[in-house]
């Protein structure tokens, strides 16, 4: 493993931007993995600095906290080091949010990728891979959803994702970039994010406070877990890549009822949850379904990780970490 190649990973203190900086340091201790973050509140600034207290135990990890409007800052960074490879994960995450604060979607998820894909492109960057959303697709009847369907985005989150890809292709017909467009659906692991449900479920029970449940909790997600995600992002950083703009669904073409995790989840902490059922939530979508297939066959591999397995450590986690106590 002498192979020195400088990789940049955008939100590092976020939930993938964590996963995979720890392993790419690991994995390339040649290598300067350097990580940037505004380690903003939208949810536990508190989990993020803990999440990068353990990034910095890599000797070959740098940390930058860096706001993405910040041209000059960036700009720095790539002036003082090579860097051959940008992940860019940073962006405003959550759907119900961009509603009640559209402005810092406009600025992170939009002005914010101009800034990172145009300067990687001024720094002769070879691959560009960014982090997209299954929320592009919209409520599609058909499934599972391949990547070449129409997309109708329905909320700011998703429609700034979709411009995000809009952008990455123009970009790939004046520029020597590899771009590749990630389209994550719901991604889930150990140092999850607290606003998805599997965090928000386990803190209502541990609490003992009602949770709103709903559609009845009849509602499917796509759930991939984060181990599958790093293996599918350290393969397109190995792999040559020919074609200079792809987009890939990051899925694991199996959606779960949420009701069956409700039950899975309150067997297994043998605590009676307090559920209020609600009607649907028109802003989300019913049902994720990806199909998988272009991934797996580009790359080669198979995801290895079963929800109901994976589950029980998950929880064993969060109750030895007490995640539900963090201070935001």
């Amino acid at each position: 493993n002498k192979k020195i190649m400088n990789i940049l990973i955008t939100g590092c203190a976020g939930f993938i931007g964590f996963h995979l900086s720890d392993f790419l340091s690991k994995k390339y201790r040649n290598s300067k993995i350097i990580g940037f973050d505004n380690i903003n509140n939208f949810y536990s600034p508190f989990l993020k600095k803990m999440r990068i207290k353990e990034l910095k135990k890599n000797k070959n990890f740098f940390f930058k906290k860096i706001d993405l409007e910040n041209k000059k800052k960036i700009e720095n960074v790539f002036k003082k080091n090579k860097i051959k490879i940008v992940v860019h994960l940073a962006a405003q995450a959550g759907v119900r949010d961009s509603l009640k604060m559209p402005n810092s979607y406009y600025k992170s998820n939009f002005i914010g990728f101009v800034n990172i894909i145009n300067i990687s492109g001024a720094n002769k960057v070879k691959k560009f891979i960014y982090a997209s959303s299954s929320s592009v697709y919209g409520d599609k009847k058909k499934f599972p959803l391949k990547e070449n369907i129409d997309i109708s985005p329905k909320n700011i989150y998703s429609a700034t994702k979709k411009i995000n890809e809009d952008i990455a292709n123009d970009m790939s017909k004046i520029s020597n970039m590899k771009m590749i467009g990630l389209r994550f659906f719901t991604v889930y692991g150990i140092f999850g994010r607290p606003d998805m449900f599997i965090f928000k479920f386990l803190n209502s029970i541990f609490n003992n406070k009602k949770f709103h449940l709903y559609n009845r909790g009849n509602h499917l997600r796509d759930y991939t877990h984060i181990d599958d995600v790093v293996n599918i992002i350290v393969n397109l950083i190995k792999k040559r890549i020919a074609k200079k703009f792809q987009i890939f669904n990051i899925c694991s073409n199996n959606p779960i009822e949420l009701n069956k995790l409700v039950k899975f989840i309150s067997n297994f902490v043998n605590i009676k949850p307090k559920l209020i059922k609600k009607k649907r939530n028109s802003i989300e979508v019913l049902k994720t379904h990806g199909d998988n297939k272009k991934i797996l066959s580009f790359l080669k591999i198979k995801l290895k990780k079963n929800i109901f397995f994976e589950l029980p450590k998950i929880i064993t986690w969060y109750k030895k970490n007490q995640i539900w106590k963090l201070k935001n």
